[in-house]
């Protein structure tokens, strides 16, 4: 938990490099395709605007972010937020970004079946994220065995629910993704060279959410290992 032990470095420590590793690939791709100019000059805000139109949907609101990161859609108040680099530019990356930001409020819209589990599961483990811990805490603790394994289970519980939001948030991405690049071979928004770029920033953020994943699933390992030897 708080310190590094064998099965840290055993599990942990390979899904921490391969995060890092796809953190530097994605901000390389999108710094690389960032710089890269669109020969029709089409900015992201403008590439959303054609998506949501093309779709029929006309209740989305498209917001210039201060700031050059956190591009998002959200569902509750159904905007897609871009960061100033993406919602001004007309960068290969910026249409590419825009589109998948824009292929969330299509998925919302027709009510995507794994964005709809997502967003049904999400509120309820982030209300009880911070409860595994002391769970597993307290079940080596107490001398009730029947006490203590009822949290063990239950803190397991809470931690796999989390991992499953992001295994669910797996398809919600790439699904995103591909609907991106379908629309912008639709809208005919770039050169097959420039859609090369485009999906190579795609695909290498979406490696991020694999690498996040998979450093959950390491850490929920690592204290099954330490945990389930010591409830034994």
């Amino acid at each position: 938990m708080w310190y590094i032990d064998s099965w840290y470095i055993i599990l942990v420590v390979p899904a921490l490099i391969f995060m890092l590793i796809t953190q530097i690939v994605v901000n390389s791709a999108i710094s690389k395709y960032g710089q890269v100019r669109t020969a029709r000059g089409v900015t992201g805000k403008e590439m959303a605007e054609a998506i949501l139109s093309a779709n029929g949907i006309y209740d989305v609101r498209i917001e210039r972010l201060q700031n050059n990161s956190g591009d998002h859609y959200d569902p509750k108040s159904k905007a897609i937020r871009l960061s100033a680099g993406v919602f001004d530019r007309d960068s290969v990356a910026a249409v590419g970004i825009a589109a998948h930001e824009a292929g969330h409020a299509v998925q919302h819209n027709i009510g995507y079946f794994p964005l709809r589990i997502r967003n049904f599961v999400i509120p309820i483990t982030q209300f009880v994220s911070w409860l595994p811990i002391p769970l597993l805490i307290i079940s080596v603790l107490i001398s009730n065995q029947n006490a203590s394994m009822i949290l063990f289970k239950a803190a397991f519980i809470i931690l796999f629910a989390g991992l499953f939001v992001q295994l669910i948030t797996l398809p919600v991405e790439f699904d995103a993704s591909r609907r991106a690049m379908a629309a912008i071979r639709e809208h005919n928004t770039l050169s097959d060279t420039e859609a090369v770029g485009a999906r190579r920033v795609l695909t290498a953020a979406a490696m991020t959410y694999v690498a996040a994943f998979f450093v959950t699933l390491m850490n929920i390992l690592r204290l099954l290992m330490i945990f389930g030897r010591r409830s034994d």
